[in-house]
């Protein structure tokens, strides 16, 4: 389907769209001439703080809802999802340290607030909830990815379960999004200002990162081709951390010493974007992974990704694959869109 098919004169809601992701998508939506962008979030200074934004950079406002709530609030949720055709649920914790010691929290946001919107999403008659999930989910060694795991579960599951109704559930899963507030380069930046040090957990681990431009490609791009159920695993660069804390160095012209902290609990030298166990209910294609549900005939799926082909039975992680050079991550710091 065309994307401006896809988007034009629908009705949006954008749960966490004050986030990184979200205001960019937000801005895609409009741009792509949706009828009506609704932001739910929790946080009124945000909310003002992106209306101010897309203001200043002649966004037309009149198409722009705001809805304070959280998604927790099943009763909110729903009143904010009324008349709308297309959910894209980015509200979430995200922070893993922050998740390990609060897990309950994690809980009642990533797995009950997921649940909040897939009842809302049927109760209103929604066509598609389009669900962002992490890396940390496959195989997940911390709280924070184990709760995106199981919401990814339900999405899937909702599926299943919906009936009659006409409406599709799928999840898209990314590593981080490079520059984002959760990211480590805005930390990276504020101890260069300070004079260093700079700190780095090791400098060989090696994460996935893409721009968030490229991510909402990845949203829209999920919705447009989805049958249902799926989660949809993107190919992603990935850098060392310790490469890129030298890029973040280099371009500000500063000479700064780093130092080497050690892993924090919950973390990995490495990611994976799609465990052993997935990749055997997978199909592949040059740019993507399609995780096909449970309970559900991979043949059906084939039929609808005709160049797919059976992905190879093994985990899909940032070990053992080139990494990008010093100058590419230095690039995509700078703000070029990269894929």
């Amino acid at each position: 389907m065309d994307m401006n098919e896809m988007i034009r004169d629908k009705k949006v809601l954008v749960t966490g769209g004050t986030g990184t992701v979200g205001k960019k998508l937000a801005q895609r939506l409009l741009e792509l001439d949706a009828a009506v962008v609704r932001i739910y979030s929790r946080d009124e200074h945000k909310q003002y703080a992106i209306q101010e934004h897309f203001t200043y950079h002649g966004l037309d406002m009149n198409r722009m809802r705001f809805f304070l709530g959280d998604v927790r609030d099943k009763e909110r949720l729903k009143r904010s999802m009324e008349d709308i055709d297309i959910v894209f649920h980015l509200a979430a914790l995200k922070h893993v340290p922050a998740c390990e010691y609060n897990p309950s929290e994690a809980v009642k946001t990533n797995v009950i607030g997921t649940q909040n919107v897939i009842e809302c999403a049927m109760e209103t008659g929604v066509s598609a909830v389009v669900y962002t999930s992490t890396d940390k989910a496959a195989s997940p060694t911390n709280t924070m990815g184990a709760s995106k795991l199981l919401a990814e579960r339900l999405i899937s599951s909702a599926d299943h379960w919906k009936g009659p109704r006409q409406i599709k559930f799928l999840s898209v899963r990314f590593g981080n999004i490079i520059n984002s507030r959760g990211s480590v380069v805005p930390l990276f930046e504020k101890q260069i200002a300070r004079g260093g040090p700079v700190t780095v957990t090791d400098p060989e681990m090696t994460r996935f990162f893409m721009s968030a431009d490229r991510a909402v490609d990845l949203i829209l791009g999920s919705l447009a081709i989805s049958r249902g159920g799926e989660t949809f695993v993107f190919k992603m660069p990935v850098l060392k951390v310790g490469d890129l804390a030298r890029a973040v160095v280099e371009n500000s012209g500063k000479d700064v010493e780093m130092s080497i902290i050690g892993l924090r609990p919950g973390e990995k030298m490495y990611e994976e974007l799609m465990s052993e166990e997935e990749s055997a209910r997978a199909l592949e294609t040059d740019e993507l992974f399609i995780i096909i549900p449970y309970d559900h005939d991979r043949r059906e799926y084939q039929e609808r990704y005709a160049s797919a082909r059976s992905a190879e039975c093994s985990t899909y992680s940032s070990t053992g694959v080139e990494t990008m050079s010093l100058e590419d991550i230095k690039t995509m710091l700078n703000g070029h869109k990269y894929s």
